[in-house]
């Protein structure tokens, strides 16, 4: 069973940093597009920040030059970098990854984490 589990998320003061990482556990036969969303109260899932399979990033226009999304390919791990925090970034934060498994047959599919909450106080 495919699982993605998150890690990194907390309170942090204007300004400040946090790292997010996202593992990806079960039998899988290749990822894809890695990346990381984002849902404040109120407010639709955003996109923040793309991986592509292929080595490519696109951000937010919100977070650009503020967040920087990597991938370690062996441990089948994203992460988001997040810098110079501001409130506007509040809100709970999901892994997302495209992913091949051939288990039981070919399935390709959008698997997602469980979130994990990010607070950023003025």
């Amino acid at each position: 069973q495919v699982q993605l589990v998150e890690s990194g998320g907390g309170l942090v003061q204007a300004g400040g940093s946090l790292r997010l990482s996202c593992a990806v556990s079960g039998i899988i036969f290749r990822i894809n597009d890695m990346g990381w969303y984002r849902q404040a109260p109120g407010k639709q899932r955003e996109l923040v920040a793309t991986f592509t399979s292929s080595g490519r990033t696109n951000y937010a226009d919100s977070v650009k030059g503020r967040f920087t999304i990597s991938r370690d390919g062996a441990k089948n791990t994203v992460y988001l970098q997040m810098n110079s925090l501001k409130p506007e970034d509040t809100a709970v934060y999901y892994c997302n990854a495209d992913i091949i498994t051939i288990v039981a047959g070919y399935s390709r599919k959008d698997y997602w984490g469980q979130g994990t909450q990010v607070t950023v106080s003025s």
